[in-house]
């Protein structure tokens, strides 16, 4: 069965750093886009990253520019999310999806915690 699987999330100051990752099994990885969506307890889910199946393209979400950054090792049928500087409002889970558009087909990761608390 199709599985993605985070990792990588937990407790930090802010101004730390975290790297989560999410890796994929049964899927032919290097076919799908890959994205990173949080959600915070009463919020909406919101995507904070996106890769295309090649990795040429990238695209963040506007608070998180500059300080995260996505990448993936198709070798490794995984996506990273680097996360520098952290502050108390990116707490949330953090979700890993993958999707083929032209088959209208995405994969949800089950989400890691990342709490960014002094």
């Amino acid at each position: 069965q199709v599985q993605l699987v985070e990792s990588g999330g937990g407790l930090v100051q802010p101004g730390e750093s975290l790297r989560l990752s999410c890796q994929a099994s049964g899927i032919t990885f290097s076919m799908y886009g890959l994205s990173w969506y949080r959600q915070a307890p009463e919020k909406e889910r919101e995507l904070v990253a996106s890769i295309g199946s090649t990795g040429g393209s990238t695209n963040y979400l506007d608070s998180v520019k500059g300080r995260f950054n996505i990448s993936r090792d198709n070798a490794k049928n995984t996506v990273y999310l680097q996360m520098n500087s952290l502050k108390p409002e990116d707490t949330a889970v953090y979700y890993c999806k993958a999707v083929r558009f032209v088959v209208r087909r995405e994969y949800w990761g089950q989400g890691t915690q990342v709490t960014v608390s002094s």
